[in-house]
């Protein structure tokens, strides 16, 4: 076990003590995500020069009033202690233990903009039917991804973004041109 499983094992079992396992993943696979999609950020809370101090207020004024307070403890205790360039890691270890603790796999769905429950609930059916596996879904806002959706469970990758679609687009127009 590497220090990002035995980090996410041990935020498993405080998030589980605490009642708060589901959230507590959500928000930090959120806040991992937030972290890796911001240069900034990602370089402020991994520079060793920057006192420990600093950087759990960074995470404070990034959470506050948008995580769960035990969320932002754990947060900065793992900035703090020195692991902030495993935050993903950390992170995705720590759905993933989440959802096998409910027999589940987990999906990082990854959408321009928030997905509303109705939308929710047809896409864990769909991804339930394409992997056979019971899914958890964690979403992600990506401006990036323009439109659609990018799914991803476990090493299976289902690009339905708009992004994609026009990747694939010039990809067979390019080969028809020649």
């Amino acid at each position: 076990m590497d220090r990002a499983e035995r980090y996410a094992a041990g935020i498993v079992e405080i998030a589980t003590a605490e009642g708060e396992l589901d959230r507590v993943s959500d928000e930090l696979l959120r806040v991992a995500r937030a972290v890796e999609n911001s240069s900034e950020l990602r370089d402020a809370l991994g520079d060793i020069r920057l006192p420990a101090d600093r950087k759990a207020a960074l995470i404070e004024e990034l959470l506050d009033g948008k995580a769960a307070p035990l969320t932002i403890s754990l947060a900065s205790f793992v900035v703090t202690s020195g692991r902030a360039r495993q935050f993903s890691a950390i992170a995705e270890s720590l759905a993933a233990r989440a959802a096998a603790a409910k027999e589940r796999a987990v999906a990082e769905v990854r959408s321009a903009i928030e997905l509303d429950g109705a939308t929710l609930a047809r896409l864990t059916e769909a991804l339930g039917r394409a992997t056979g596996k019971q899914i958890e879904v964690k979403t992600v806002v990506d401006p990036s991804v323009l439109g659609g959706v990018v799914a991803t469970v476990g090493d299976v990758v289902i690009d339905g973004s708009v992004k994609g679609r026009l990747s694939e687009l010039r990809t067979k127009l390019e080969s028809t041109a020649r």
